[in-house]
């Protein structure tokens, strides 16, 4: 694939684009105003109390270096995400922002037990979630589902309550199992139980691999949890096999550039494997993973792809239908969606070279 030195696309061309964002945590995209308006309601302390201030005490958008640093401020945000008030608030603000990126369907991951410090069940925080984002759907026409997470370093146990919580909601918005938190040391397998109890459920499975562990851990997550969708891959690369496994298999890659950068997964932008996975053919979508905290969109995702890494238009466009053919929907209302969205894509037409010989 050769790099592309046509004219660029601007980031308004981009954000009209219809997009996807299949890998977005709830409790990482909030807007810092809310963050400061629910906290004073609370009473809840934070760090400072301003948002210029507020956004550097989390590190917004900043390279933190590793994943745990990176967690960091997810502290500050589940401290007022502890009320169904402020849970259906968040979610249906993260939808309305989405919407307004350009985002048509949107799967949303959070761990239910979380949100629980102030009593609240763990049904009460998924339904409050559904609230939201069910609202959402109705004023700004974005169709959004539910993953629910495990958590990778609290107990095999509380993965195996959140898998039977998925379990409770399927068909209910609740379209899928995912495992995240600190991946080094870690292992997926450790959660076994949960995910043998989803897949015998006939349930969605992603798992967050190959981030802050090599490519070990995106094999286990495929052959020994089962999963579906791989988060990240970053490190899918520095294994033929499996990344031909994966890729003839058309297991979905949900890469989050910046975020990979932030977290050290990557060096920079320009190191990041996404241009090759997508040049072997490899299904790469392109995700947010915190708005909030990492400082973006899912528009911006794809400029930076497009500006900073060499893509194409043309590969933007391929990487949005990827999205859609990613989307834990069933397969007769995924057709809709392609079916819409490439006649849509026609009509976004810049003007190419063909690659150098």
């Amino acid at each position: 694939m050769a790099s592309y030195s046509g004219p660029p696309a601007s980031l308004e061309v981009i954000a009209r684009l219809p997009k996807t964002d299949l890998h977005v945590h709830l409790d990482g995209s909030l807007r810092l105003s809310t963050i400061l308006e629910l906290a004073d309601q609370m009473r809840i302390e934070l760090p400072v109390h301003d948002e210029p201030g507020l956004r550097k005490a989390m590190h917004l958008g900043e390279n933190c270096g590793s994943l745990v640093e990176y967690l960091k401020a997810f502290d500050v945000t589940l401290r007022v995400m502890q009320t169904s008030e402020a849970l259906t608030r968040i979610a249906y603000e993260l939808a309305e922002d989405s919407a307004k990126d350009g985002v048509r369907y949107m799967e949303v991951r959070y761990a239910p037990m979380l949100h629980t410090r102030r009593g609240l069940k763990v049904t009460s925080v998924v339904e409050a979630v559904l609230e939201g984002l069910r609202a959402a759907q109705v004023r700004f026409g974005i169709e959004s589902n539910v993953i629910i997470c495990g958590i990778r370093n609290v107990s095999p146990e509380s993965s195996l309550e959140m898998a039977e919580l998925a379990v409770a909601y399927k068909g209910r918005g609740v379209v899928g199992f995912d495992l995240a938190g600190a991946e080094y040391d870690h292992p997926a397998k450790h959660h076994k139980a949960a995910f043998q109890l989803v897949r015998d459920n006939n349930i969605n499975v992603t798992i967050h691999a190959g981030e802050a562990y090599g490519p070990e851990s995106i094999a286990q997550a495929i052959h020994v949890c089962g999963a579906h969708r791989i988060g990240h891959g970053c490190r899918l690369r520095e294994s033929s096999g499996l990344l031909h496994y994966v890729n003839d298999h058309r297991i979905p890659l949900e890469c989050c550039p910046s975020s990979n950068v932030q977290t050290g997964a990557i060096r920079d932008l320009q190191s990041h494997p996404i241009k090759l996975y997508l040049s072997l053919g490899l299904r790469v979508t392109v995700n947010t993973d915190n708005r909030l905290i990492t400082d973006t969109t899912v528009s911006k995702e794809l400029w930076l792809c497009h500006s900073q890494m060499g893509l194409s238009f043309r590969d933007l466009k391929q990487m949005v239908l990827n999205g859609f053919k990613s989307a834990f929907l069933p397969f007769h209302v995924k057709q809709q969606y392609l079916r819409k969205v490439s006649e849509e894509l026609k009509t976004f037409q810049l003007d190419e070279p063909a690659p150098a010989a």
